[in-house]
Parts: structure tokens; C-alpha cells; sequence
């Protein structure tokens, strides 16, 4: 869902924003071979044409929105580049992978398109069968209500939070932020 908070692909709006100087890209300012009016710039979207993914070349004023996207998955690789270090250096044979930039989309060029996270475009069927082995089902919210206990004692945190190491302004572990009446 964070993917959807960027916007459509190609969006007549981002460009105003952009033309107008209010919206920029990632890192505008390092940018290298465009006069940054993006005039007669292209930039690749990926799209569903006939049940695959094509990649078409978009005008890049109109497709800011997927240039945010494309360096917003980059910058996530980073993360997680750095995650799966640890768990590897824990010695677990487990690894963290983004899904497809498609994957479970609501907004945009996936929109009521059914992809999975290793980006294969699936039908109605294929995605009913398989999406509660990617996304929380009835069972996985259940668990994770029960875990979800409020904790109202002064020094005591819930057990789904880590205590600090130290309290705001160094106070105490137990002292009384918030009075609860």
C-alpha cells in the first residue's frame, strides 16, 4: 500500500506540480543529461497489456510519478540489502526481497490488476487462490490482535514495544508521561 502513496504513473497532476516548481525528483539536483524541464524527456512505466508486463517509454513530465516510485524501490533495496546482512551473519538462510512493484496495487497502472510479488501477472482465480499466502488473511489479523495488548502501568510497556534505554529528558523507565484517568 506504501507503493499507491506515490500516485498514478502518469499523472497530468505531478507535472503541473512540477512545471510550477513544486514537486521535484529524487535528488533533482544531482541529476545528470536532462535540462530539468523534462520538455522532451522520456522515462520507461511499466504496464498490464494484455495479461503481461510491457515496459513503454512515457513523456517524463507525465511519469514523475514513477521515476518517485522507481527511486523510492532503490532506496528500500538499500534497507533491506542491509537487513539480509545481518540475518546472514546470524547465520539464518533466510532473506528479505521486495515484492514486484505491481504486487497488490490499488492506484495507478496496476490498479485492478492481479501481479504477484515475483511480478507475474495472475487472473481473478490464480490471485484468490494464492494472495493469503502473501498478504495477512482472517487468521494472521486474529493473531495479531491477540498480541496487541494495552499496557496502562507507569514503567511497564506493552509487549509488542521495546522499552527505552532511557526516558525523554532522562527521566525514569517508570515515570508517568501520560495520566491516564
Amino acid at each position: 500500500m506504501t507503493r499507491d502513496l506515490f500516485g498514478a504513473e502518469i499523472s497530468s497532476n505531478a507535472a503541473e506540480a512540477f512545471s510550477s516548481g513544486i514537486k521535484g525528483r529524487f535528488n533533482e539536483g544531482n541529476l545528470k543529461g536532462d535540462d530539468h524541464l523534462l520538455q522532451d524527456a522520456t522515462y520507461p512505466v511499466t504496464r498490464v497489456v494484455d495479461g503481461r508486463l510491457v515496459v513503454e517509454e512515457a513523456p517524463a513530465l507525465r511519469a514523475l510519478n514513477a521515476r518517485l516510485l522507481d527511486d523510492f524501490i532503490v532506496d528500500c533495496q538499500g534497507g533491506i540489502d542491509r537487513w539480509n546482512k545481518s540475518v546472514e551473519k546470524a547465520g539464518i538462510a533466510f532473506k528479505f526481497v521486495q515484492p514486484h512493484k505491481g504486487f497488490n496495487r490499488r492506484i495507478g497502472e496496476f490498479a485492478g490488476k492481479r501481479v504477484s510479488p515475483a511480478g507475474e501477472v495472475l487472473t481473478e482465480d490464480q490471485w484468490t487462490a494464492q494472495s493469503g499466502d502473501w498478504l495477512p488473511n482472517d487468521d494472521d489479523m486474529r493473531f495479531i490482535g491477540s498480541l496487541m495488548k494495552p499496557c496502562h502501568e507507569p514503567g511497564r510497556y506493552a509487549s509488542w514495544i521495546a522499552p527505552p534505554r532511557v526516558g525523554v529528558n532522562n527521566q525514569p523507565g517508570d515515570f508517568e508521561y501520560v495520566k491516564i484517568a
